[in-house]
């Protein structure tokens, strides 16, 4: 069975939530673990999204202040999107960028950018081709789109 979560709603998974990001995108655990335990205190409602399969978490995604990019303008930036290889093409990722962005828009937060080397994907859930920007400690410009 597929559920579709917040963090704030099976907050004991974060140990979990913190380990699958880092064994995706090879970001410290810790830094996952502090950001998503700013987000169950209520420190900020920048949140982390999660797509679980009889338990298991295969496809997620969090709202960040910044993704590792210079234009700090262009915030806050959703992350870490994710979905297992098995699970792909089932339309997970779009359910979590339309229920980040939803949820974020609730909250009076928008718009929200997100950092891509992709073209053509994000477009599909109304993200739009913003501008150019360069990463964090690098030349390499990096694709940056904009959902309102």
């Amino acid at each position: 069975m597929i559920k579709y979560v917040t963090l704030r709603q099976v907050p004991e998974i974060k140990q979990q939530a913190a380990e699958w990001f880092h064994e995706k995108w090879h970001v410290p655990t810790q830094a996952y673990l502090q950001c998503m335990e700013d987000y169950l205190e209520g420190r900020t409602e920048l949140g982390w999204y999660l797509c679980l399969e009889d338990g298991n978490i295969v496809g997620g995604l969090g709202a960040i202040e910044n993704d590792f990019h210079e234009r700090k303008d262009l915030a806050p930036n959703i992350c870490a999107v994710y979905v297992e290889e098995k699970c792909r093409k089932k339309g997970i990722a779009g359910k979590l960028l339309n229920m980040a962005v939803e949820d974020l828009r609730e909250k009076g937060i928008s718009p929200v950018y997100l950092a891509t080397e992709h073209t053509g994907f994000y477009e599909r859930y109304g993200w739009q081709f913003h501008c150019m920007a360069k990463e964090e400690d690098s030349d390499h410009l990096t694709r940056m789109y904009v959902h309102k």
